[in-house]
């Protein structure tokens, strides 16, 4: 069986079934940054230096090289330990996470499960869509190293979110072009919530609620969208969920 390695939730590493490496056992605060920046993009090689941001910024103290070798040994020394096939690599001032070829790591599970979701979607495979959008749901509703903030972490962050609306989106399609309106207005509603001034959310609850008969329920949405563009952003409605608006009002809606 591959190698997991999840970087979402608790740092940890699994093989053949078996939990080998919790978050604990990695070497302090400064080796879960490395293993995490490392592993995140484990593609490429990164330069000493950015690694020496990773862990202090734009401030590091003027033993950082001689720390980060030690960082990196221990870390080096840990993958060896456990059958995982995973060590830490240095070549002309860079470093590389090398991983078995199977190894599956989470962020690009979640990614790939929603390629395949979106996918499966437009080829009208229901069961597929929403098998694999549930896989990058779960994953991307995880959080990313919750006790740090760096802007790296912070882009990863907003990457997982963006990967959830749009696993929240296939669920929330799925559950309309079945027939399962309940689910489909529940996953409209958490988009919403994770992304509130974005209109096309709106406008898509709005219409879920039509299509479920309760106009009163999609004039409220109207009048929250409507409410948060005034505070957040100083703007009005679009015209377009304006007019649908106005079209529930004058009931030409069905």
């Amino acid at each position: 069986m591959a190698t997991r390695i999840y970087l979402t939730g608790r740092l940890a590493i699994e093989h053949a079934g078996t939990l080998i490496l919790d978050e604990a056992a990695f070497p302090g605060r400064q080796g879960r940054l490395v293993f995490a920046y490392l592993a995140a993009d484990t593609h490429r090689t990164v330069p000493r230096a950015e690694l020496t941001e990773v862990l202090w910024g734009d401030s590091p103290p003027r033993e950082a090289d001689t720390t980060l070798s030690a960082v990196l040994s221990r870390l080096r020394g840990l993958l060896r330990r456990i059958p995982c096939g995973a060590d830490i690599a240095g070549q002309n001032g860079a470093i590389a996470l090398r991983l078995p070829a199977d190894t599956w790591l989470d962020l690009e599970g979640a990614a790939n499960a929603i390629d395949e979701a979106e996918g499966a979607g437009r080829r009208q495979d229901h069961a597929a869509a929403w098998s694999h959008a549930n896989i990058a749901a779960v994953i991307a509703r995880r959080p990313f190293l919750p006790s740090e903030d760096a802007p790296w972490i912070e882009r990863q962050r907003q990457s997982l979110s963006s990967m959830l609306i749009r696993s929240l989106r296939c669920l929330s399609a799925v559950g309309a072009e079945t027939g399962d309106l309940v689910s489909a207005v529940q996953y409209a509603i958490q988009i919403v919530d994770l992304d509130p001034l974005r209109e096309s959310a709106y406008q898509q609850l709005m219409k879920l609620h039509l299509r479920a008969g309760d106009a009163a329920e999609a004039l409220r949405v109207f009048a929250t969208c409507r409410e948060r563009l005034r505070d957040e952003l100083g703007a009005s409605p679009s015209p377009e969920i304006a007019q649908l608006h106005l079209s529930i009002l004058r009931g030409d809606v069905n």
